[in-house]
């Protein structure tokens, strides 16, 4: 008879490598989640099966949590006109909160992605589409959506490529200015 499941004891280990996934990187090892959680990588193992496995864990929660963030910056305001909440948005995005999750998710490589979250790309563009577009029905544009969203990708790589936060903020600051010209920049 083997020892019963304790899933809070996996939900704090998933919490500990979830945090140390966000602060540096997906580890090519287990070692650096043993040391984060102060475990061994036989209990790891014992709590998530395999090391990919713990990876998926990783990446799920660590999606959830942006979704679950992102999400609320995205959401739209009565008081506020839905531009202003993009140039919200935006910042927490590039800022020191929101860096942790591009870092990361950039760092999904094609092949990573494919044995690791297949589908992640397509899936982490389209979740994005409905806040946006229900956001931007309230100044009368919910049909750019999708323009809206490539083109914070587009300067999210830039970001990520450039470092150049200037540069893109004015890009981004000029989008939100053709979404609405007569939007209050003060």
């Amino acid at each position: 008879m083997g020892r019963q499941r304790q899933p809070e004891i996996a939900d704090e280990l998933l919490d500990r490598c979830t945090d140390h996934a966000l602060e540096y990187g997906l580890p090519d090892r287990l070692d650096p989640l043993v040391r984060a959680t102060g475990t061994s990588a036989r209990m790891l193992l014992y709590h998530f099966g395999t090391r990919d496995e713990l990876l998926r864990a990783i990446l799920r929660q660590a999606r959830q949590r942006q979704l679950d963030s992102f999400g609320e910056l995205l959401r739209v305001r009565p008081d506020e006109a839905y531009t202003a909440t993009l140039a919200r948005a935006w910042s927490a995005m590039t800022g020191p909160d929101g860096r942790p999750y591009l870092r990361m998710f950039s760092q999904l490589r094609e092949n990573a992605e494919q044995s690791l979250w297949p589908g992640f790309r397509r899936i982490a563009t389209t979740d994005w589409l409905q806040p946006l577009e229900e956001g931007l029905r309230s100044i009368g544009r919910p049909e750019s959506a999708t323009l809206v969203l490539a083109v914070i990708r587009g300067l999210l790589m830039d970001l990520d490529a450039t470092a150049d936060t200037a540069r893109t903020d004015r890009a981004f600051h000029e989008l939100l200015d053709a979404l609405d010209p007569a939007r209050d920049v003060t």
